[in-house]
């Protein structure tokens, strides 16, 4: 099964080229004013228009209203919506019953994070497992204690739905990360050189995880 991987946290025009070219299978958007990577719907939609990536479009909200999800799709054709925040079952049930695209669910890595995924069984049609870091939704870098992924792995096998792992991870561990198995990753500040999306870091990421995924089917 090829790998899931995400390029996230795209600000410009460049950087969607770098992932477009890229073995990515998804680019992601971050659509949360507060947060560092934002980006403005309508330059996001400008820049997909003109380079036409075959890459699945993710849009990451935090506890987004219907209307701040629709005002988005006006300009991105999203493939994916990504909830990053603290989102309940059935605030996930409203936003799928009024747009009709698979809905992600991320899952902060704590105690009670396998609970949490085991609540959004049947409603979430995917996951990002990410680290939790106080005042923070995610592109922090860091890392999670990875040893919790095939628990992770396991549970969203059992639902039948796509995991991808995020938080900290860089072309220096990206191989140690890949022992543990993961179907994804998604991936932000481990692909950026002040700030910029830098397709060597790309590339070496993108490598590791085919590679192993090659290795992987062939064992």
């Amino acid at each position: 099964m090829e790998p899931l991987i995400k390029l996230c946290g795209n600000q410009r025009e460049a950087d969607v080229e770098k992932g477009a070219f890229s073995p990515a299978t998804h680019l992601g958007f971050i659509f949360v004013k507060s947060a560092g990577r934002y980006v403005l719907p309508e330059k996001a939609g400008s820049w997909i228009k003109r380079i036409r990536p075959a890459q699945k479009l993710v849009g990451v909200f935090v506890n987004p209203t219907v209307d701040e999800i629709d005002e988005v799709l006006r300009f991105v054709p999203l493939d994916v919506i990504q909830l990053h925040g603290n989102e309940t079952v059935s605030e996930l049930l409203k936003i799928k019953e009024t747009f009709p695209m698979p809905v992600w669910k991320a899952i902060p890595h704590q105690k009670d994070g396998l609970a949490t995924m085991k609540l959004f069984s049947g409603v979430a049609e995917g996951f990002v497992v990410d680290s939790k870091v106080k005042g923070a939704y995610g592109g922090t870098g860091v890392s999670f204690d990875w040893e919790a992924i095939p628990a992770y792995q396991q549970e969203a096998n059992r639902q039948n739905v796509p995991c991808l792992m995020a938080g900290g991870i860089t072309p220096e561990n990206i191989k140690e990360l890949m022992t543990y198995s993961p179907e994804g990753v998604d991936i932000s500040s481990g692909i950026e050189t002040e700030g910029r999306k830098d397709f060597h870091k790309i590339q070496v990421i993108t490598k590791e995880v085919t590679g192993h995924a090659y290795k992987f089917a062939k064992s």
